[in-house]
């Protein structure tokens, strides 16, 4: 049996999975503390990112860029609809799409959760300096998009892309 494994390189996916639970053990007291899972945040975080859109955000848009696939969606927003975070309604361009915003509610706790989470972000600037997280950022949009074709979102999401149900 030999005494060496024939890879070259160190296990990139793994390493990027360590690296996220090393950020998100820094959130996760936040985000019990407000009641929400991981899931919930990636949601919210989404819907306030495109809060100026009064359109909403497509579900497969939410989906894809919350890394939930469809049915754990489904479940995830009828929590936060439960709890007054979100409303969902119809696409104004595309009657068969549901589109999510982020309700008052839901906009202020991403806005109590911003600050702790900003914190965070800025103690880790200040442990690499700013030009190595500039250059980390730089290499993660650089592997995201060699590695992921463009997205091709129209107003109401890409084409035909089947709902989550609900």
């Amino acid at each position: 049996m030999p005494a060496t494994t024939p890879f070259i390189h160190r296990n990139l996916p793994r390493l990027l999975l360590q690296a996220r639970e090393a950020v998100m053990a820094h959130t996760r007291p936040s985000l019990r503390e407000q009641g929400l899972s991981d899931q919930q945040w990636r949601v919210l975080r989404v819907l306030g990112e495109h809060a100026g859109d009064p359109a909403g955000v497509e579900t497969g848009r939410v989906a894809r860029e919350a890394w939930l696939l469809g049915p754990s969606l489904t479940g995830v927003l009828t929590r936060m609809e439960r709890d007054g975070l979100i409303s969902r309604g119809r696409c104004p361009v595309d009657a068969r799409r549901t589109v999510v915003r982020a309700t008052a509610q839901g906009l202020a706790l991403v806005a109590t959760l911003s600050q702790t989470i900003e914190a965070h972000y800025a103690w880790v600037e200040s442990q690499l300096g700013k030009p190595k997280l500039t250059q980390l950022y730089a290499l993660l949009d650089e592997l995201i998009a060699l590695e992921q074709p463009a997205d091709l979102a129209g107003p109401c999401g890409p084409g035909p892309e089947p709902e989550p149900e609900e």
